[in-house]
């Protein structure tokens, strides 16, 4: 994605979040937070803006969408436009939770991933089997292997599942609406996030906002419509 965006003229910055960096991993599940995972982008962003001048185009994919949604509701200064990936706006997704089974039942994984230890053990199992079945057959396999190694490195696995440990049920807790220029881009086979949740999307969104659902593709869109995304993100940037 960097590359493609790069060669539109863009400067591209990837932030490696706490628990994925070496330099900010730490043990405490509850650093992970939601708080502490807004106030890690709210400085990144904050020291981008000291030396460019401006706020930033913001884009985020699954954990990196929540946080997202959170930075371009809470402080619309800092964000220019907003590009989330796969992941729908956290109230939309209560909203369908609270009354839909069948959403509710997509996360199932989630309570799997809570499990301290045994998470750690089903998924690193007999070479990474059960961390490759998350990807569906949808990554190359040499990044999936690529990807396999570093989650298997001491510590990185329960940092990245932390994220999932830490959640608490008030945790969007009063999500301001979102009032800067956002595209959504969801993958209609996307196990995790259901239809009405993406369709809902739209709903909490209070600025020009742009719906674009891939028909078949699953939750890995970064690499699998990598294309795609790179167009989406390139008209919203140019939007602005």
């Amino acid at each position: 994605m960097a590359q493609r965006l790069e060669a539109t003229g863009l400067r591209v910055v990837a932030m490696n979040q706490r628990g994925y960096s070496p330099g900010a991993r730490p043990t405490d599940v509850a650093a992970y937070a939601l708080p502490n995972l807004i106030a890690d982008v709210v400085a990144m962003i904050e020291a981008l803006s000291t030396a460019s001048g401006g706020s930033v185009h913001l884009v985020g994919h699954d954990w990196g969408g929540v946080v997202g949604w959170q930075v371009a509701a809470r402080r619309p200064d800092l964000v220019r436009t907003w590009t989330a990936v796969s992941t729908p706006h956290q109230a939309a997704l209560n909203e369908v939770l609270a009354r839909d089974a069948a959403q509710r039942e997509r996360f199932g994984y989630i309570l799997k991933f809570r499990e301290q230890g045994a998470a750690e053990a089903m998924l690193l199992a007999h070479d990474g089997a059960g961390l490759k079945t998350m990807y569906g057959g949808f990554v190359p396999q040499e990044q999936v292997a690529g990807d396999v190694a570093f989650f298997s490195e001491p510590g990185v696995l329960t940092a990245a599942l932390s994220w999932y440990r830490a959640m608490g049920l008030d945790d969007p807790g009063e999500l301001p609406r979102v009032t800067v220029p956002t595209s959504y881009i969801w993958g209609s086979g996307d196990p995790a996030f259901g239809v009405e949740a993406a369709e809902l999307t739209g709903s909490y969104v209070d600025a020009p906002y742009r719906f674009v659902a891939l028909e078949g593709a699953s939750h890995w869109l970064p690499d699998e419509a990598a294309d795609t995304l790179a167009e989406v993100i390139t008209e919203r940037v140019a939007s602005a």
